[in-house]
């Protein structure tokens, strides 16, 4: 019997969306990220849904890029890394576009693109233990699509310290940098975003959250479509280049690489 990548059910207007990849610390693969987009579309279009909680089963939220995924970047063309890179960009803006509220459930490391899942959700629960990163650099590689939304939460000169140095991070450090909302402890974290999603649910009209997310959307980030355009062909060129398959190479080899 296969195993459903992502878990869906609805309980009380909140449907959750499970990551549920354990085995492979919930990393990112194009089949996940497809599942994943498909889920939060059927939430988007479900009448008995008002709100939305994204977490992931096992212990870590998700490790970023699948190994198998990023084995077969290297011998990917032009045009094939153009089209994953817009798969992702199409997860990460429906999550930032959809017409419902997208609460994280963060019980584990969201690293590299796991922390861009973080990143675009529109309010963050993490545990004290989850870390942080965009760890893409170290391998040659460029956080691009990410980069769109997280400098709108931060700032520049963090984005830029973050992005630049692709240093991990503790959850308090997240709350500090403004990239997730609220720090909860292991035990309480469940009913925390349950209370929280429940609160949304019975205290205020879904048209307004809908548009007033909408509107947070349009006047922070006008620019964001041309931004995300400019990022995806970024992330295919980049993932032509010499450094991009050395530090790929030493990845998959488990060499430290010496840039």
């Amino acid at each position: 019997m296969t195993t459903e990548l992502v878990l869906y059910s609805v309980k009380d207007r909140i449907a959750t969306i499970a990551i549920n990849r354990p085995e492979k610390r919930n990393a990112l693969n194009p089949e996940l990220v497809k599942s994943l987009t498909e889920s939060l579309l059927r939430a988007s279009d479900d009448e008995e849904v008002k709100v939305i909680i994204l977490k992931a089963t096992g212990n870590t939220f998700s490790a970023g890029a699948d190994l198998a995924y990023l084995q077969q970047l290297q011998y990917n063309t032009h045009e094939e890394n153009v089209a994953d890179s817009e798969n992702l960009k199409t997860l990460f803006t429906t999550i930032y576009y959809l017409p419902k509220v997208v609460i994280a459930q963060i019980e584990g490391h969201a690293i590299a693109g796991g922390c861009g899942l973080a990143t675009v959700c529109d309010i963050s629960f993490a545990v004290p233990e989850a870390n942080f990163g965009y760890t893409e650099v170290k391998l040659g590689f460029v956080p691009a699509i990410v980069s769109c939304f997280l400098m709108r939460k931060t700032g520049e000169t963090i984005a830029k310290k973050l992005l630049l140095t692709g240093e991990l991070f503790p959850a308090e450090q997240a709350l500090a940098y403004n990239l997730i909302t609220y720090v909860t402890n292991k035990e309480e974290i469940s009913q925390k975003v349950w209370e929280f999603a429940m609160d949304l649910c019975n205290g205020a009209s879904g048209n307004a959250l809908m548009v007033t997310k909408q509107l947070i959307g349009q006047t922070t980030n006008p620019l964001l479509d041309k931004s995300l355009e400019l990022a995806v062909q970024i992330n295919a060129r980049v993932r032509e280049s010499d450094d991009f398959k050395r530090g790929i190479a030493s990845f998959i080899n488990k060499e430290k690489i010496n840039w």
